[in-house]
Order: C-alpha cells, then structure tokens, then sequence
C-alpha cells in the first residue's frame, strides 16, 4: 500500500513577507488570484486537511481544496512570540533567540520545542502512511521542513537549513515507514498535475 502526501506551503501573506510568527493575516490578493489559477489541475485526492492558521485555510479556499481543518497538522507553536518577527524577539531577548536556534529541545518562547514538533510531525507521518492513496495538505512552511527532515533522517540543525517558498508543493510517497521526497514543485498550472 503506497501512499503520496503532497504539502503545499501557504501563499504569501504580509506576515511572510515580514519574516513575523503567525499573526493571523490573510493571503494577499494577488497570491489568492495565482492559487485560484490552479485550483483546476491539482491532482484528485483520497483526502485534504489544512493546518488551522488563517493563511492556510485561506489558501485551500483559493484552491478549492474541501478540506478538514485539523490542529494536528498545526504549525510550531512559538508562545509568546506569535505575531513578532524574529528581528523584534532577537532584539529583546537575543540569549533566548540563540538557545532556541543552537538547541532544538529549547523552547523559552514557552510554546513547542523544535524537537517536539519535529517528533508530532514524524508521528503524523508514520500514521498517515497507514491510509492507501493521496493527502494533500496545506501547511505551514515549518511542517513542510519537519516532515523533510523527518523523510531524509537528516540531523535536528537541518530544520533551519530547508527553505519552504510560499505556494510551493512537496511530495513524499512511500509505505511502511519508508518515504521517497519530491521537493519544490511550483503550484502552477503545468506542473501541478505532476504532484
């Protein structure tokens, strides 16, 4: 029994411009127009969920995506830190900033540890490779980079070092446990019939 799990990262919204935590802003216009472009071509699927922030649920609207709304594939949660960006947290609290980012098992924003989520998503994964057929999830970028460095058994630092574009695809596939990854597929209405 195989499976294919293809993330698709949120458009861009203002708080992914700016590099600030989850703020709760909506999807530009213009990002909300390219994800209704290719709503059309996206492959069918056993099943879609989205991660409850406004930019995901907001982009499988664009993709006309009927999506469960699941808190299970939520992004990190970064405590008090929500709706800062990393610039505004660095700057108040730099010792607190270079911990969180040398040791994965810290978390002084008193939300999720690195390794926790990393681990929630490796979990999510495992169970998820139970079910035959496609999942099409749109989440946050740092799912997408956990479930990466899950796939590829790559070291706690490789979390940092995955960049995820906004409205990008990333596909794993396999069964038992064992994944293959495709990464960086553009949402387009070429390539996504690829996913």
């Amino acid at each position: 029994m195989t499976h294919r799990v293809t993330f698709v990262s949120p458009a861009m919204s203002s708080s992914l411009r700016a590099a600030r935590f989850d703020d709760g802003a909506s999807i530009d216009a213009g990002a909300a127009a390219r994800a209704r472009a290719v709503s059309g071509s996206l492959p069918p699927v056993t099943r879609a969920v989205v991660s409850p922030s406004v930019r995901c649920r907001e982009t499988a609207a664009a993709l006309s995506l009927d999506a469960v709304d699941t808190a299970e594939w939520a992004g990190l949660d970064v405590g008090r830190w929500r709706g800062r960006t990393l610039a505004e947290v660095g700057a108040a609290e730099p010792e607190a900033v270079a911990r969180w980012l040398a040791d994965p098992a810290s978390a002084p924003h008193g939300g999720e540890s690195v390794a926790d989520f990393r681990d929630r998503v490796a979990r999510l994964l495992e169970s998820s490779s139970a079910t035959d057929g496609r999942t099409l999830a749109v989440v946050e970028p740092e799912v997408v980079r956990a479930a990466v460095a899950h796939v590829l058994a790559a070291p706690a630092a490789a979390f940092w070092r995955i960049d995820v574009p906004p409205l990008s695809a990333t596909t794993i596939s396999g069964r038992g446990g064992r994944w293959n990854l495709r990464v960086g597929q553009p949402l387009d209405a070429d390539a996504a019939t690829d996913l």
